[in-house]
């Protein structure tokens, strides 16, 4: 099975088996710190990861979006964005799931994606997986999450961990 994930708070996990189909899809489970701050929430992470794994006999691989600090972005929205990311890898790595970096660039140029507004996610993955409910405008992370998913599907090329080309 393909886990893709958006690792953002309101990014996604999807579900692909082998055959490419769409078996779910979940928004970022987060908790809030401090009253006000959002953040990943590493427990509820790990069960629901447990939980699809338990569904599946697939062996499991997750392709992870390679996030970095974007311009603009706030010291310690950044930094509390680099922590999300940082639980989502580390969650991976005590589930033993292999993870793959996959860069933005990466999926968004075979999904053709590159300069499109970023609703268009959400448009081509309700086209591609109708069954699949992103109605709701805040959906996007789903899309991506799915289309990362299905990048990791379909490609025999990979980035690893350590940033180097890793072929199938």
């Amino acid at each position: 099975m393909k886990i893709g994930i958006d690792p953002g708070n309101s990014g996604a996990i999807a579900f692909l088996n082998s055959k490419g189909e769409c078996l779910g899809v979940v928004d970022m489970p987060t908790m809030t710190l401090n009253g006000k701050k959002q953040q990943v929430n590493a427990v509820e992470l790990a069960r629901i990861i447990e939980r699809w794994r338990n569904l599946s006999n697939e062996p499991l691989v997750a392709f992870l979006e390679a996030v970095s600090a974007m311009p603009g972005q706030g010291v310690s929205s950044m930094f509390n964005f680099g922590m999300g990311y940082g639980i989502v890898q580390g969650v991976l790595a005590t589930q033993r799931i292999p993870f793959i970096l996959v860069r933005p660039q990466q999926w968004k140029k075979r999904a053709g994606l590159i300069g499109a507004e970023k609703d268009k996610a959400r448009t081509l993955a309700q086209q591609m997986y109708p069954s699949v409910d992103l109605s709701r405008k805040k959906d996007i992370g789903r899309a991506d999450s799915i289309l990362i998913a299905r990048f990791g599907e379909s490609t025999k090329q990979w980035i690893t961990q350590e940033g180097e080309p890793f072929n199938d």
